[in-house]
């Protein structure tokens, strides 16, 4: 999306500061959040929904409070529209959450049990479909240059740059679409660029950017 919540970043807020703690969270709430988002996907609640829902946020909330506090707005939204909680809940932090029956603690499990229950539940994005791919490696090509005004994974970083195919991926389900609750699958490529083509001031840069983007995003150079 363009304006602030692009994928691909904004300029004109300076360097990212990288601190030295190693761990992941700042704080603990973050870690609960982090992990409520994991659990919460579904077929119906897709990636490209709730980063659409995340898109809704006001600017000035999305650009001013911590990263991992967008992601709690959002899940609120979503969880509020699925009926899976309700407003009142949410402002009195889960008090009026009534349960039935105490809830089974799950039993410990080691990392491969959980990652093989994970692969056998996880959403597959991939499907094949009858139509050709339009590109082939190595193939050059020029993304499409015009803005979007809903969800997209084409960063404006990006937009009207050529470069060439790397890799094909098969056919994926199209975010864009995904985002407006529309199921469709479409070719999917890696892309790469020159650093040099996407900021000039890199121009004795023979570094790369490899991006994963969707046929409709390519035209042929």
């Amino acid at each position: 999306m363009d304006g602030a919540h692009d994928l691909g970043g904004q300029q004109g807020f300076g360097p990212i500061e990288v601190d030295s703690v190693s761990e992941p969270f700042n704080e603990e709430w973050e870690g609960r959040e982090w992990g409520m988002a994991q659990c919460a996907l579904t077929p119906e609640l897709t990636i490209d929904w709730w980063r659409h829902c995340r898109e809704l946020i006001l600017p000035e909330d999305y650009l001013t409070r911590p990263y991992l506090d967008s992601w709690a707005q959002t899940d609120f939204a979503t969880y509020i529209e699925a009926g899976w909680i309700s407003l009142e809940e949410v402002d009195h932090r889960g008090s009026l959450i009534e349960v039935d029956e105490p809830l089974d603690l799950p039993s410990t499990a080691s990392v491969d049990d959980i990652l093989k229950d994970e692969r056998n539940h996880a959403v597959r994005y991939h499907k094949v479909v009858e139509s050709k791919p339009l590109f082939s490696e190595g193939q050059n090509i020029v993304t499409n240059k015009a803005g979007i005004a809903g969800h997209t994974r084409l960063p404006r970083y990006v937009r009207g740059i050529k470069g060439a195919i790397n890799a094909y991926h098969g056919a994926h389900v199209f975010p864009d679409l995904s985002a407006q609750g529309k199921t469709t699958h479409q070719h999917l490529y890696s892309v790469v660029f020159a650093c040099a083509d996407l900021w000039p001031e890199t121009h004795n840069s023979k570094d790369k950017v490899f991006l994963d983007l969707w046929e409709s995003y390519l035209t042929e150079a």
